[in-house]
C-alpha cells in the first residue's frame, strides 16, 4: 500500500529557528544511528520513519558510518525514501556527516578535502539524493588544517551537494574558529551537533555561549545519556537491557548505585510533572531555548510516541530547575 502522510502532521510539533538562519527544525529530530542498518528488519525502520513524519518530525539525521555495517543506514534510508517519501522530499531535512573511519587507507577518515567530498558523493549515491540539507564535519581533525576542512564544507554548498553545513563534537574554541572561517568564506555555519544530557553537560562550559553569540543553532545527540535517563533502570539493570548486553554505548559500570539514585530522584520529579522521565530529560535539554532540537534514537514506535509526549509539558518552574540541579551536582 502506498504511504500517505498524515494530513495532521504539522499540528502538534513545535518548529524552532536554527540560530539566525531562515531554517526551522522540529523540536524533536530522529537519528538513524543504531536501528536502520542491516541488523534491523527494514519494515521496522520504515514504521519508525513513517511514525516520525506523521507526527511532524521532519528532520532525519544520518552519517556515512551509520549502520551497522557502515553505510547501510544511508542505503536503507534511501530505499525507504524512494518507496515512501519521495513526494515529500521538500518537506524533509536530511542530514549526513563525515569524519570517522569509513574506508581503508589514508583518505577514508578525519577531515581532508579529499575525504569529505568523496564521502558526501558516496552518501548521496547511497541515498539516491542530489543534495543533503545539512552536511556536517563529524569530529575535529588534529592534523588537517581547519581552513582546509571548512573550505571543503564551503565547496559542497557551492557545488549544490548540500544546502547548509555544520560541525559536530567540536569544543568551544575550535567551534568559534570554524564558524569564523565559514563566515569569511560566505557559507555560514548553520548548526553544531554536540552530545548533551543531564549527565553530560560539557557544552555549558562555553560552547552554548559561542553558538548563541555567533547565531549558530544546535542539536543535542544522546539526550537520554544512552538510555540512562529512562525508566528502564529504576530497579537496577534488567538482563535484557542495553547495559547488560555489553554495548559500547552503555555498560553496567556506568550505572553505579549513585547514578541510579539520581535517576530515581529525577523520575520522582517527572512523575510530579505528570510525565515520564524520558520526556522530562528531553525537555530539560531544550530549557531556555538555547538548544534548537533534541536528536532521539528509536527501535520501536512507542519510543517515538514517548518522546513526542514531551511537547505537552516542556517548560519548568524555577523551583523544578533548582531541584533538578541539586540532584545532578
Amino acid at each position: 500500500m502506498v504511504y500517505q502522510a498524515s494530513p495532521a502532521r504539522y499540528e502538534s510539533m513545535e518548529y524552532r529557528r536554527c540560530g539566525r538562519s531562515g531554517l526551522k527544525l522540529p523540536a524533536i529530530s530522529l537519528g538513524l544511528w543504531h536501528n536502520f542498518g542491516d541488523t534491523t528488519v527494514l519494515n521496522t525502520s520504515r514504521q519508525l520513519l513513517q511514525r516520525a513524519f506523521d507526527s511532524g518530525i521532519t528532520h532525519f539525521d544520518l552519517a556515512n558510518n551509520y549502520g551497522p555495517p557502515p553505510g547501510c543506514a544511508e542505503e536503507n534510508f534511501g530505499r525507504i525514501l524512494r518507496e515512501d517519501f519521495l513526494r515529500y522530499r521538500d518537506e524533509l531535512i536530511i542530514s549526513s556527516k563525515a569524519g570517522y573511519t569509513m574506508w581503508e587507507g589514508p583518505y577514508g577518515d578525519w577531515g581532508s578535502r579529499k575525504y569529505l567530498i568523496s564521502s558526501l558523493d558516496q552518501s548521496l549515491k547511497r541515498m539516491g539524493l542530489e543534495y543533503v540539507d545539512i552536511f556536517y564535519h563529524h569530529r575535529p581533525d588534529p592534523e588537517t588544517p581547519l581552513e582546509e576542512t571548512m573550505r571543503a564544507l564551503d565547496s559542497v554548498v557551492r557545488q549544490g551537494k548540500a544546502l547548509y553545513v555544520g560541525v559536530s563534537n567540536y569544543p568551544a574554541e575550535l567551534a568559534a574558529q570554524a564558524i569564523d572561517i565559514l563566515n569569511s568564506l560566505g557559507t555560514p555555519c548553520l548548526i553544531h551537533q554536540p552530545r548533551y544530557s543531564m549527565f553530560e553537560r560539557w557544552v555549558e562550559g562555553g560552547l552554548l555561549d559561542v553558538l548563541q553569540e555567533k547565531g549558530v543553532g544546535s542539536i543535542a545527540f544522546s539526550p537520554l545519556a544512552g538510555g540512562q535517563l529512562t525508566d528502564r533502570y529504576l530497579e537496577g539493570i534488567p538482563s535484557d537491557s542495553r547495559a547488560a548486553s555489553g554495548s559500547r554505548f552503555l555498560n553496567a559500570d556506568q550505572l553505579t548505585e549513585e547514578k541510579l539514585n539520581k535517576v530515581r530522584k529525577l523520575n520522582a520529579i517527572a512523575q510530579r510533572r505528570g510525565q515520564k522521565l524520558v520526556q522530562m530529560a528531553l525537555a530539560w535539554v531544550l530549557r531556555g531555548d538555547r538548544v534548537t532540537s533534541v536528536l532521539i534514537g528509536a527501535s520501536k514506535v512507542s519510543q517515538i510516541d514517548d518522546a513526542l509526549g514531551m511537547l505537552e509539558n516542556r517548560h519548568f518552574t524555577a523551583a523544578e530547575l533548582a531541584e533538578i540541579e541539586e540532584i545532578l551536582l
